[in-house]
């Protein structure tokens, strides 16, 4: 019979001695003491570690976000695609994490649904960093973050500054193609409002890909980030109707109503509509 197999013989350090190791660098005390239900109810560590998940994955499609717009007001288009595509995974692995959600029924999720009190996803300030990064800007969407003078003016910053979008169509315009004058100067803090000049901009680049390859490339990009968002949103209606049914949110929105709204706005219109053009 063979001897268990050590690590040690292949190099593998088995003692540490005081140096920093895989739970020093993570924090995970920090992360994994973070968990801390209120009530006795089973699946209220699920309803926490799926939240704090998407918070940590939300942290990281800001940073991503950030970088990708970065890169295309310097023009450096091949990091960025890499950043948008990064992006869209990230998405995709938000959208894994209601299949996990769902296993919650009614029933267990009414255990603890009380202790929650009016805390809401409706007021998590990354998903509205995220939504006004990609271009969804709303003032009045700063409210549920009031009372938080910090995440107040990051958000503020964040609106005071040229979305996703805007930066996609600042190239355009930089590329020599011609823009409504709103959408290469304008306040920042009102949404862009689609427009003939950009869907003829992105239609002259679909229907010339290789003279226009890092462009139709970009919008390409942008459209895989869009799709995989909407999916998101999606996902979210379903799985709390499923949850919660018609019932209102506990941070005080109509719940599935008030999400269904959110599946119509589209952050990328004319890269939707050029395909009917094309």
């Amino acid at each position: 019979m063979a001897a268990p197999y050590n690590p040690a013989e292949d190099g593998a350090r088995m003692a540490h001695d005081g140096r920093m190791d895989y739970g020093d660098y993570l924090k995970l005390s920090a992360v994994l003491g973070a968990q801390e239900p209120i009530s006795e109810a089973h699946d209220e560590l699920l309803f926490i570690i799926q939240h704090q998940t998407s918070e940590l994955w939300m942290k990281l499609a800001i940073h991503e976000i950030r970088a990708a717009q970065s890169a295309i007001s310097s023009g450096d288009l091949q990091p960025a695609f890499k950043m948008l595509s990064r992006v869209a995974r990230i998405f995709e692995q938000l959208n894994n994490a209601w299949d996990v959600l769902r296993t919650m029924t009614p029933s267990e999720y009414t255990q603890f649904r009380e202790t929650l009190g009016q805390s809401s996803g409706f007021q998590s300030y990354q998903y509205r960093e995220i939504e006004f990064l990609a271009g969804n800007r709303n003032a009045a969407m700063l409210q549920p973050h009031a009372h938080n003078p910090e995440i107040t003016a990051r958000l503020e910053a964040t609106l005071a500054a040229p979305s996703l979008y805007d930066e996609a169509l600042l190239l355009l315009g930089r590329e020599g193609f011609e823009l409504a004058v709103e959408d290469l100067s304008r306040d920042w803090r009102t949404p862009h409002q689609d427009n003939p000049q950009a869907l003829a901009a992105w239609q002259a680049v679909y229907e010339d890909p290789e003279r226009y390859w890092s462009l139709y490339n970009l919008a390409e990009k942008l459209t895989d980030f869009e799709d995989y968002f909407r999916r998101w949103r999606f996902n979210h209606v379903t799985t709390v109707e499923r949850i919660i049914g018609l019932k209102r949110g506990t941070g005080g929105t109509s719940g599935v109503s008030y999400l269904r709204r959110m599946l119509e706005v589209v952050l990328f219109p004319e890269l939707w509509k050029v395909r009917t053009q094309l």
